[in-house]
C-alpha cells in the first residue's frame, strides 16, 4: 500500500477501556476535577488525538496552534469532552488492532512521552509539545497494522512492532515507516508544525541538512523505551545508542538514562540494533 492511500483510509484510534471508564466517571460529577480529566485524557493516544485534532479544528479558529491536552481543554467545554469520552467507549478494546501488543504499546508510548518531556527540558525544548509527541510518535505503526494488516503482520515476522530495527526494515520494505504515516496524520489533524515536523524526522532527525531538536529529543526517548522493550544489556545499550544524535543535543547516553531512572540491572542482555 503507498502512503498516499494509507493515509486515505478510514480508521478510529482505539482507547484504553478503564481509562475511558474513569474519564467518564469523572465528567459525571457535578464538578469535574479538570486536572484529573486532564491527567486522564493525557495517558491515552487516541483520547489525545482527538482533542488535539477537535482543538486545531478551524471551528475554534486555532488550527496548527494547540500543543497539549491543557491547552485544549482550555478553549473545550466539558461537553464536548464528554461527547468524545463516550465516542471512544464504544471503540475501546484490548484486541482492536492485529500484532499489536495494546496494554504493552500503550504502556511503551506513555513511557515514551515521560522521556521526552524530561529531555526536552534539558535541552530547552517545549515540554508539552514534546510529551505530545512522545505519546502520538508511533501511531503510524497503529495506523499500518489496521489499513495494512496481512504487510504489518508479514514484517512482525521478521521484526517486532517497538523493535529498534523496525523503522528501517519498514523503509526498506515500503519505502516509508510508522514516522512519516504519523506525520501525514497528524497534518491531517492540524496539529502544529513543530509537532508534525517532529514526527517526520524522528527516525534520521539531523540527516540531509535537516535540523530539527524536538524530533531529536522523540528519537532518543523512543531508542530508551524500546532499548528497555528489548531487556538490552549494558552493553547493547552502548552499542545501540544514537550517538550522533545525542552529540547535536549535548546529551550522551548517561544523561539519557538518568531522565527517568530504570533498573537496567534487572535487564536481560537482549540484542535489538537499530
Amino acid at each position: 500500500m503507498q502512503l498516499a492511500e494509507l493515509l486515505a483510509t478510514q480508521f478510529v484510534l482505539p482507547s484504553i477501556p478503564r481509562v475511558v471508564a474513569l474519564l467518564l466517571s469523572e465528567l459525571d460529577q457535578a464538578e469535574p476535577d479538570l486536572r484529573r480529566v486532564n491527567q486522564l485524557i493525557s495517558t491515552d493516544m487516541a483520547l489525545t488525538a482527538r482533542l488535539l485534532q477537535w482543538s486545531n479544528s478551524s471551528f475554534f479558529k486555532m488550527a496548527g496552534k494547540i500543543n497539549s491536552v491543557s491547552e485544549a481543554l482550555a478553549i473545550l467545554g466539558l461537553a464536548q469532552v464528554r461527547a468524545m469520552a463516550a465516542e471512544a467507549a464504544t471503540t475501546a478494546s484490548l484486541r482492536a488492532v492485529p500484532g499489536i501488543d495494546l496494554l504493552q504499546f500503550w504502556t511503551y508510548s506513555l513511557n515514551v512521552a515521560k522521556l521526552s518531556r524530561s529531555l526536552a527540558g534539558v535541552v530547552r525544548q517545549n515540554q508539552q509539545a514534546a510529551f505530545t509527541c512522545g505519546l502520538i510518535h508511533a501511531v503510524g505503526e497503529l495506523a499500518m497494522h489496521m489499513a495494512m494488516t496481512p504487510q504489518a503482520l508479514n514484517l512482525d515476522g521478521a521484526v517486532g512492532p517497538l523493535d529498534l530495527r523496525r523503522a528501517r526494515l519498514e523503509r526498506r520494505q515500503l519505502g516509508y515507516c510508522y514516522a512519516q504515516v504519523g506525520a501525514g496524520l497528524a497534518g491531517q489533524w492540524h496539529l502544529p508544525e513543530s509537532i508534525v515536523d517532529a514526527l517526520a524526522h524522528q527516525y534520521a532527525p539531523f540527516d540531509n541538512d535537516v535540523f530539527e531538536p524536538l524530533a531529536g529529543v522523540i528519537h532518543l526517548a523512543t531508542w530508551r523505551a524500546r532499548a528497555k522493550e528489548a531487556k538490552l544489556s549494558e552493553q547493547a545499550l552502548a552499542d545501540t545508542f544514537p550517538g550522533s544524535v545525542g552529540e547535536v543535543l549535548g546529551l550522551d547516553i548517561d544523561m539519557v538514562l538518568q531522565q527517568d531512572p530504570i533498573d537496567w540491572s534487572a535487564q536481560g542482555t537482549g540484542r535489538g540494533r537499530a
